[in-house]
């Protein structure tokens, strides 16, 4: 069964977000966490708190957002990903909510890499016919192998950010930060010389269900904060009927699942990675990805 599959270590050791900490009070929120229920809220003393159980957890504050781990043995936080551009005093923190999403919080990550689904779920936003090519890039590891970076990464965008007006080439960089954490960097139409930063952060709850918490780091100081989170939740919104609809639900990490293309590579490689690592949870033996990933995600696309 999807949900009987307990975490790997590596998994285990992984700091995850549970919440917006703006949102949060006195009164405890339940959820899950790689199969175990958790539950967090701000102390007497304001400060936030998480527990599994009995057994109070590690917990920290960061990016807008509260952050646990259920190792017992590594409570340090440096697995958070650290993101230099937080504390660049002109960037609009902008946290998006929480997402549930019926998928394996693997795939939220891998969709979030894919390009060549942009013309065909975020039609006249990010993509759109007939700007369909996914122009060659690199990727490579980073940080000792523990990231995976995807540079030189071009699209056509009719709007690239609510701010964006007109279609642009915007120049993409993405960062897998963790199994569970992917970054991208992306041409601001505010100041061409630097780029916006958008996280997406998922908390894998059982194998087959998950959270995502988007975080953006804005060089957009004009637009509101409700049309920014609004805007950004409705591009994740269309990727969720698609996520929800992909087959098996574990993703197959063995070789015969990967389609290398140019399209897919950060996808490919993000595979290996995992299974390099030794990620299983919400991974799994199944069908190719031909068969498992409806063709508007792109990862059929050979460009």
């Amino acid at each position: 069964m999807q949900g009987s599959q307990s975490a790997d270590p590596v998994s285990t050791r992984q700091w995850y977000p549970l919440g917006v900490v703006e949102n949060l009070t006195s009164s405890f929120i339940e959820t899950c966490l790689l199969g175990q229920a958790v539950r967090y809220r701000l102390d007497e003393h304001g400060h936030t708190e998480a527990f599994s159980g009995d057994r109070l957890l590690s917990s920290r504050a960061r990016y807008g957002l509260l952050w646990t781990t259920l190792d017992t043995d590594h409570g340090s936080d440096d697995l958070i990903p650290g993101i230099p551009e937080a504390d660049e005093a002109d960037r609009n923190l902008v946290c998006c909510g929480s997402i549930a999403v019926k998928a394996s919080g693997l795939r939220v990550v891998e969709n979030f890499l894919d390009m060549a689904h942009f013309p065909f779920v975020h039609t006249d936003i990010l993509g759109a016919e007939p700007h369909t090519e996914v122009e060659r890039y690199t990727v490579e590891t980073r940080a000792e192998g523990r990231e995976i970076w995807a540079t030189e990464c071009r699209f056509f965008q009719p709007q690239a950010a609510l701010s964006a007006e007109g279609g642009l080439m915007t120049d993409y960089i993405y960062r897998i930060a963790a199994p569970f954490s992917t970054l991208l960097y992306k041409t601001s139409p505010d100041d061409p010389e630097r780029k916006d930063v958008i996280a997406l952060f998922v908390q894998p709850m059982t194998p087959g269900t998950c959270r995502a918490h988007p975080v953006m780091f804005l060089l957009d100081n004009d637009s509101s904060h409700d049309a920014l989170v609004e805007f950004q939740q409705m591009i994740f919104l269309q990727d969720r009927v698609i996520l929800e609809n992909q087959r098996p639900v574990a993703m197959p990490l063995d070789a015969a699942s990967e389609i290398p293309t140019l399209a897919d590579r950060s996808s490919v490689a993000y595979r290996r990675w995992l299974k390099a690592q030794g990620v299983t949870f919400g991974a799994g033996p199944g069908a190719s990805a031909r068969s498992s990933h409806p063709s508007p995600t792109g990862l059929e696309t050979a460009s």
